[in-house]
C-alpha cells in the first residue's frame, strides 16, 4: 500500500464503483504543502525511487530521483529567497517542458509563493496584461530568444516585474542566471508553514472567449488530484505515465504533476520543439515502455491516421483523454487498432476532474463518464430546477455546504465575476450536457455554442461526432451562421484527411451533409460546409469556436 497516499485517503481500493461514490475521502491537513509533504517525504521513505523521466526530441534523457529532487528544490527555493521572492508573490513560470519547470513549481510552493504556469506563446501584449491584472513580481524564462525578447519588451511597461530569471543558455542583461543561482544558493531554511487556504496556484484560463480570467486555487488543491490520477489513470508507484501538455496548461498539473507524485508513478516527460509529429510520440512510447497515456482527443485524431502496428505498444495498458469530447468513431479505431480503451473525463481550469470513468466503470464511447465523488453535482434548466434524464441543462456544482476539495477559491481580483459563477449555493460550469438512464454524462455544448435553428437547440458536438464518421474528415468544428429566416444555421468547418486533400468540392459538401442526416436528425445537418487547412486552436488544443463564429457573421 502507498504509505503517502494511505496519509490523506485512508483505504484506496474500493470494489465497485458505488463503494468508490460512499467511502472515499481525503483527509486535509491544515498546513499541507505539497513540496514538503509529497516531494520530501518520499525523498525520506524512498529516496532512489525516480520522480521524472524526461526525453527531448534530441535523444537527451535524465532520470531524477526523489532525493535528486529535494535537493535541486531546496537550492532553487533558496536562491528565490535570496533574490527576493516572497510568501504570497505572484511568480510566472514560461518554461515549456524544461526539467526546470518542475524544480521552480515545487520551490515556489515551498517558499509559500504562487505559481502562474503560463505558455511560450504569450506576445508582449500578453506578458503586459498578465503582469498587470495578477501584479505579478517574476517571471521564470526558457533560454528561448523569442520568449525572452517578449519579457524584455513587456518589462518596460510593468514597473512591478522586478525578478526575471532565465534557465539558460541565453540571459540577457538585468536577468538572473537560473542554475548559476541555484550553485551559489546558501542552505535551505524553511519558512514558518502555511495555510492550506492560502493562495497557491493561479491559472489564467486559454481565453477562448474574451480576456483571460485569473482562477486562484489554495493549497490543497494538488490532493483533489488523486482521484485525477489514482482511480482515472490508473496508476500506482510501477507507473510510468505520460501526459502530452504544454507546461503552460492546467492539463499539466492534472497529469503531470500532483496526483501522479502523490501516487508514486513515475512522471514521463516528451520535450519536443516545433510541430508535434504523431510518429515520433508513438516511437517514444514504444522505446521507453510508457504504461500510462493521457492527450486530448485531437491528438488520438492524429495517432489513429499512423501506422500503428508498426509500433510495439505492449507495455501501454491504460490511455484516457480530456479537454474536449472525444467523438465516438475516434475512441471505437483506436479501440480496434491498439486493444485499448480510452477512458474520458470532464472538468474545467477552475476545478479538478468532475467527471470521469474509473477501472470499475465500463466507458461508453463518447460520455464523460460518472460524477467524482468529490463534486456534489447536478443539471438544471434555465430556472435552476432539476431536469429528467436525457433532458439538456447545465451542469453545476453544490457548494451550498462549503468549497469541495478541487473547486477553486475565486476569480483572483474579480469578485464580480466570481459571484456571477456562483449563486444560489450552485457554481455554474457553463456547459451543457444531459444524463442518460444509466447515470453517465453527455457533453453537449458550452452553453454560447448551441444552436438555436428554426425553433431547434443543436448542440455542435452531435453534429461533429456525425461528420467524424465519414472518411473525409479529419477535424471539424460546429458553430452557428446568421440566417434571415431560420435566426441560425449550423454551420461545418472541416479538415480533409490527406486523401480528401485535393477533392474538396461542392459535391463533397452535399455529400457531407446527406452523410449527417443519415447519421443524425435531419434538422441538424450543416446547410453551409467550409474547407480549411486547419482549426484556430487554444494551447491545450481545445477549437476556438468563438473565434470561427466571428468569422460567420
Amino acid at each position: 500500500m502507498n504509505s503517502i497516499l494511505e496519509k490523506y485517503t485512508g483505504s484506496q481500493e474500493f470494489s465497485s464503483y458505488e463503494d468508490f461514490m460512499e467511502n472515499f475521502h481525503v483527509n486535509v491537513p491544515d498546513d499541507f504543502n505539497f513540496g514538503y509533504d509529497v516531494i520530501d517525504a518520499w525523498a525520506e521513505l524512498m529516496p532512489d525511487k525516480e520522480a521524472l523521466l524526461w526525453v527531448n526530441d534530441k535523444g537527451e534523457t535524465q532520470h531524477i530521483t526523489y532525493k535528486a529532487l529535494k535537493n535541486i528544490t531546496d537550492q532553487c527555493a533558496s536562491f528565490f529567497q535570496e533574490i527576493g521572492i516572497e510568501r504570497g508573490d505572484r511568480v510566472m513560470l514560461v518554461l515549456k517542458r524544461r526539467l526546470e519547470w518542475w524544480y521552480s513549481m515545487i520551490a515556489l510552493h515551498k517558499i509559500g509563493a504562487v505559481a502562474i504556469p503560463a505558455t511560450h506563446m504569450l506576445t508582449e501584449k500578453d506578458i503586459m496584461y498578465r503582469c498587470h491584472m495578477a501584479g505579478i513580481s517574476g517571471i521564470i524564462s526558457c533560454g528561448d530568444p523569442l520568449v525572452l525578447s517578449h519579457v524584455q519588451r513587456a518589462r518596460r511597461f510593468c514597473p512591478m516585474l522586478r525578478h526575471c530569471i532565465s534557465i539558460g543558455p541565453i540571459v540577457p542583461n538585468g536577468f538572473y542566471d537560473f542554475w548559476r543561482g541555484l550553485h551559489e544558493a546558501t542552505p535551505f531554511e524553511r519558512p514558518p508553514r502555511n495555510k492550506v487556504t492560502d493562495n497557491f496556484l493561479l491559472y489564467f484560463t486559454s481565453g477562448t472567449t474574451g480576456e483571460p480570467k485569473m482562477v486562484m486555487h489554495d493549497y490543497s488543491y494538488p490532493l483533489a488530484h488523486i482521484v485525477t490520477a489514482k482511480y482515472w489513470h490508473n496508476l500506482n508507484d510501477t507507473s510510468l505515465h505520460l501526459t502530452l501538455a504544454d507546461t503552460g496548461w492546467g492539463k499539466a498539473v492534472w497529469g503531470k504533476f500532483y496526483g501522479q507524485m502523490l501516487c508514486g508513478a513515475t512522471v514521463f516527460v516528451y520535450d519536443f520543439e516545433g510541430r508535434f509529429i504523431p510518429s515520433h510520440l508513438l516511437k517514444v512510447i514504444q522505446d521507453y515502455r510508457v504504461s500510462s497515456f493521457c492527450a486530448p482527443p485531437t491528438i488520438y485524431r492524429f495517432l489513429i491516421r499512423e501506422e500503428l502496428e508498426r509500433y510495439d505498444l505492449s507495455a501501454l495498458k491504460w490511455c484516457t483523454t480530456a479537454g474536449e469530447a472525444l467523438n465516438p468513431s475516434v475512441f471505437d479505431e483506436w479501440k480496434q487498432k491498439t486493444g485499448i480503451t480510452i477512458y474520458e473525463a470532464y472538468g474545467q481550469t477552475e476545478t479538478t476532474m468532475v467527471v470521469g470513468t474509473y477501472p470499475w466503470v465500463k466507458p461508453k464511447p463518447g460520455s464523460m463518464g460518472l460524477p467524482n465523488p468529490q463534486y456534489h453535482i447536478d443539471i438544471v434548466d434555465e430556472q435552476g430546477n432539476s431536469v429528467a434524464p436525457m433532458e439538456h441543462g447545465e451542469l453545476v456544482i453544490n457548494v451550498e455546504k462549503g468549497k469541495p476539495l478541487g473547486l477553486f477559491k475565486s476569480y483572483y481580483r474579480n469578485d464580480e465575476m466570481t459571484e456571477k459563477r456562483i449563486v444560489n449555493g450552485l457554481y455554474h460550469t457553463g456547459d451543457v450536457v444531459y444524463r442518460d438512464n444509466d447515470g453517465y454524462l453527455w457533453f453537449v455544448s458550452r452553453i454560447d455554442d448551441v444552436i438555436k435553428t428554426s425553433g431547434y437547440r443543436v448542440g455542435p458536438f452531435e453534429v461533429e461526432s456525425a461528420l467524424m464518421t465519414h472518411p473525409a474528415v479529419a477535424e471539424c468544428a460546429v458553430t452557428a451562421a446568421p440566417d434571415e429566416i431560420r435566426g441560425q444555421i449550423v454551420k461545418a468547418t472541416i479538415v480533409l484527411t490527406s486523401e480528401y486533400e485535393d477533392k474538396a468540392s461542392e459535391a463533397l459538401a452535399s455529400e457531407l451533409q446527406e452523410h449527417v442526416k443519415r447519421e443524425t436528425a435531419p434538422y441538424k445537418y450543416p446547410r453551409i460546409v467550409e474547407f480549411v487547412r486547419e482549426l484556430p486552436k487554444t494551447i491545450s488544443g481545445k477549437i476556438k469556436r468563438a473565434e470561427i463564429r466571428e468569422n460567420n457573421n
